[in-house]
């Protein structure tokens, strides 16, 4: 394969990631009749977007509508790495480009959590908020599982990361009985 197939490959796999995570958010929205809409924002100047809700929802639903893009993030690097634990031995751009994606966008994500930085509308502050916590602990919870992840990736045979991971995927879920 060439490279600049292998670059699309990797991007689309990226871009499918941003779509998923997206697709948590908006799945939580219409199961809670939270009437989703799309508000633009910038951040620093760059122009984005953001799925929105009304306002009026129990801290349970908003903690869920927030998580679910790190939900789905989770569960899909979780199918990948099992399914495929030597994924980076394999030429797979598509599949590393999701997984990247999931990484980095929680890396970021957590940043921005522990600086308190970023648009009102970012998932880590509505985490915080409707879970009554700070929200660098919110950056923690967030960011743990990316790092687990990312070493699951480097070394596939690091089982307590494998175990760790998937607790730590689990708890991030129980968080919404808070």
């Amino acid at each position: 394969m060439n490279r600049t197939a292998a670059i699309g490959k990797f991007l689309a796999g990226a871009t499918v990631g941003l779509v998923a995570h997206e697709g948590g958010h908006f799945a939580f929205d219409v199961i809670f009749d939270a009437d989703p809409r799309f508000k633009r924002i910038d951040y620093l100047g760059i122009p984005f977007f953001a799925l929105t809700h009304r306002p009026d929802l129990s801290p349970r639903r908003e903690f869920a509508i927030s998580s679910a893009g790190f939900w789905v993030q989770h569960a899909t690097n979780e199918w990948i790495l099992t399914r495929r634990p030597r994924l980076r031995d394999e030429r797979a751009r598509f599949t590393q480009g999701v997984l990247a994606f999931n990484v980095g966008a929680s890396v970021a994500y957590s940043v921005a959590a522990f600086s308190r930085t970023g648009p009102a509308e970012r998932d880590t502050r509505g985490m915080a908020a409707s879970a009554r916590l700070d929200e660098p602990w919110i950056g923690a919870i967030v960011l743990a599982p990316a790092v687990l992840d990312a070493w699951r990736y480097l070394h596939p045979d690091a089982k307590w990361a494998i175990w760790t991971s998937r607790a730590v995927k689990v708890g991030s879920v129980l968080l919404v009985l808070r």
